[in-house]
């Protein structure tokens, strides 16, 4: 297949690589000419715009920077594509924008899907540590598969056009957010006279430490289902009180963990203190406007599956 890649910078220079070796034709092109040097010396061809790019290919992959320059490019996209063609986005990009793409495309008969990378910065055999998160036509899809098995070991389907960028979005925020938390805490830790190595080699090693962060999520959030309490929310809420004190006793600013407080206060507030802890996150819910309930055999399944 004749492939047009857009944009080799740190994430894209390697998968481009990747699509190469996979055995395909590629077409590429960077707003640096010597950042498709390694392209070019295996055999890619250049092009000198997006435009020649696309006019060039079947499948278009980008890998931008962000909304702003997936939206330059598409103006080119756009006028090279023909229809038939699928562009297949692969940056972290804004599921709005990605949408309004998708109909802008579709009205010339051209398949859009958001592709965000999930992984990092790949390394030299990215397939196997790349997560590529699809959305878009699912019928569309299957037939590209093979194509986007080449790039990653695991190719998921999200759902609809933005659904791909979603799951991106959610992901990179909880990893920020709990950066954040974990600064804060690790920083009271250590105010509070604990060696940080020795810290840190005790608290990966607690039920939270070994747990996959969003495995958490399956028992009781995403069934909707909080009685009986694996820990109770009154006695959470009195864990976190106690961190808060002595952040207050230390001079240590707690901003993450005091929310996290008045959020277990109110739900106790509510009458849900014999509860699990984890039904604070209904609040969450409440505020949003959504009601989760996903069936336990489904997740049990999904557990299953991903082994």
């Amino acid at each position: 297949m004749r492939v047009g890649f857009i944009g080799l910078g740190t994430m894209g220079g390697r998968v481009a690589l990747v699509v190469r070796a996979a055995g395909h034709e590629l077409v590429v092109n960077d707003l640096r000419r010597d950042a498709a040097s390694r392209h070019l010396q295996a055999g890619a061809t250049w092009a000198d715009s997006p435009r020649e790019a696309a006019e060039n290919s079947e499948v278009v992959f980008t890998s931008l920077p962000g909304p702003r320059e997936v939206e330059s490019v598409a103006d080119q996209l756009i006028e090279g594509m023909r229809p038939g063609t699928a562009w297949f986005d692969l940056s972290t990009n804004s599921p709005t924008l990605i949408r309004k793409l998708h109909t802008r495309f579709g009205s010339k008969g051209i398949q859009v899907f958001d592709a965000p990378i999930s992984g990092g910065a790949p390394s030299p055999t990215p397939r196997k540590l790349l997560a590529v998160w699809v959305g878009g036509d699912e019928t569309a899809f299957n037939r590209y598969r093979p194509l986007l098995d080449g790039i990653s070991s695991e190719v998921l389907y999200i759902g609809p056009i933005g659904a791909g960028s979603i799951a991106k979005l959610v992901n990179n925020c909880a990893g920020y957010a709990i950066q954040t938390a974990l600064a804060e805490v690790f920083s009271l830790g250590v105010k509070a006279g604990v060696d940080p190595l020795a810290l840190w080699g005790a608290v990966r090693q607690s039920s939270t430490g070994r747990l996959r962060t969003f495995d958490r999520l399956g028992k009781q959030y995403l069934q909707g289902v909080f009685e009986p309490a694996d820990f109770a929310l009154d006695l959470a809420q009195k864990d976190i009180a106690l961190a808060t004190e002595l952040g207050r006793e230390l001079g240590v600013p707690m901003r993450v963990a005091n929310l996290a407080h008045a959020e277990m206060t109110e739900a106790v507030n509510r009458g849900w203190a014999k509860r699990d802890s984890r039904s604070a996150m209904l609040l969450q819910n409440e505020r949003a406007g959504v009601e989760i309930k996903v069936p336990g055999d489904a997740i049990a399944a999904l557990l299953k599956r991903d082994g």
